[in-house]
């Protein structure tokens, strides 16, 4: 059987439309914010902290009081997507292709 890991103090934080979670210097691929590598930034929009063995908060929608600190390691773009469309017996075809921009940062606190 499999040992269950668990963190003393994580989060989960909202930015893009998507949910997160965060581990103090863990590095999570996220939609593009805007800065540059080296930059602070900070997450307002906390839905779920526990700081300690038991203590734990919930939002409704979020935490009252709490943000996440992070920095931007660098400035990246998704893996290539591609979309095909085609109408059969028309000789019609449409392919394209799409890179989703994206920011990678590391959690320094919560």
């Amino acid at each position: 059987m499999k040992d269950i890991i668990a963190f003393d103090q994580y989060a989960i934080f909202a930015t893009g439309g998507k949910q997160y979670q965060a581990i103090p210097g863990k590095t999570v691929s996220i939609e593009k914010i805007e800065g540059n590598a080296g930059d602070k930034v900070e997450f307002k929009e906390v839905l779920f902290r526990k700081t300690g063995e038991d203590k734990f908060e919930i939002g409704q929608p979020f935490v009252n009081g709490a943000v996440l600190h992070a920095s931007i390691v660098k400035q990246d773009k998704g893996p290539k997507v591609i979309v095909f469309r085609h109408k059969r017996r028309h000789k019609q075809r449409t392919k394209k292709g799409h890179r989703q921009l994206m920011t990678i940062i590391r959690i320094e606190s919560i």
